[in-house]
């Protein structure tokens, strides 16, 4: 999971400075469609950062309120993780009997 976490952040990172080369490629060229393109990407940059920032936040939280629960009621979580994984195993069992079939 982390190193897909950090492949998403790596074509992000890639996909922003891709977009601030092309902002600077076109500093010098005049016209209005092309300055208004300037300011709408230069808007869905600052608002690409913002939003990668608050879902940053919200995952960050998320784990820390999952790690508190667990720590809290450890044997549950293990019940509930015992549940999830014998059904997952019914269901994908299920599924293999009846592709042989």
């Amino acid at each position: 999971m982390k190193q897909h976490e950090q492949h998403a952040h790596k074509d992000l990172s890639d996909l922003a400075a891709d977009a601030r080369a092309l902002l600077a490629a076109t500093a010098d060229v005049a016209g209005d469609k092309v300055s208004e393109a300037r300011k709408r990407l230069t808007a869905a940059l600052a608002s690409g950062g913002e939003l990668c920032g608050r879902v940053r936040e919200k995952a960050v939280e998320g784990a820390k309120v999952a790690d508190e629960a667990i720590h809290e009621h450890p044997y549950h979580a293990i019940g509930i993780a015992l549940g999830v994984g014998a059904i997952l195993g019914f269901l994908i069992a299920r599924g293999c009997s009846r592709r042989r079939d």
